[in-house]
């Protein structure tokens, strides 16, 4: 018996040693990552983005404010924009406008309530932009100070409350 017992566990053994080494790895379990492994690895892949949406506006049909100079309806020099300012939804509510001064010496900035300009004919960088103010009305408005709570100049019986949430 020992005779024939001999033969098959060397067989057996030697099966052992030979077998590759990917079927040891389907029947084992995956090793466990330690929690500084888990810290360390990247996430797992995620869905790609939808790509965005996209809008063409015609060369003619939409220019940038900030920079253009500033008129009054008779044409009077009012400055020109510097900044704008939205609410918290995003919404255009006002332009600030450096006023006065000669080459930024004695200038200051005023805010103006975005309805009391109108954009006319802007296709050129020399176009201006009409405000529907005075000029003794833009010289009495308070200046704007960053971190101050604005004042807003607006044309007559266009300017509106801010309402915030």
């Amino acid at each position: 018996m020992r005779a024939r017992l001999l033969p098959v566990l060397l067989i057996a053994g030697l099966a052992v040693w030979f077998v590759p080494a990917s079927w040891a790895d389907d029947n084992a379990s995956p090793p466990q990552p330690s929690p500084q492994q888990e810290h360390d690895s990247p996430a797992a892949p995620k869905e790609p983005a939808p790509p965005p949406s996209v809008t063409i506006i015609g060369a003619r049909e939409a220019h940038g404010v900030l920079g253009r100079d500033v008129r009054s309806p008779t044409d009077e020099d009012m400055g020109r924009i510097v900044d704008i300012i939205v609410d918290p939804k995003g919404t255009v509510r006002a332009a600030v406008i450096d006023f006065g001064g000669f080459l930024g010496v004695g200038s200051r900035k005023i805010v103006v309530d975005w309805n009391a300009l109108h954009f006319g004919r802007i296709a050129n960088k020399s176009d201006s932009i009409t405000l529907e103010l005075t000029k003794e009305q833009v010289m009495a408005a308070p200046e704007y100070k960053e971190g101050t709570p604005i004042v807003v100049l607006g044309a007559a019986g266009n300017l509106q409350p801010w309402q915030y949430p």
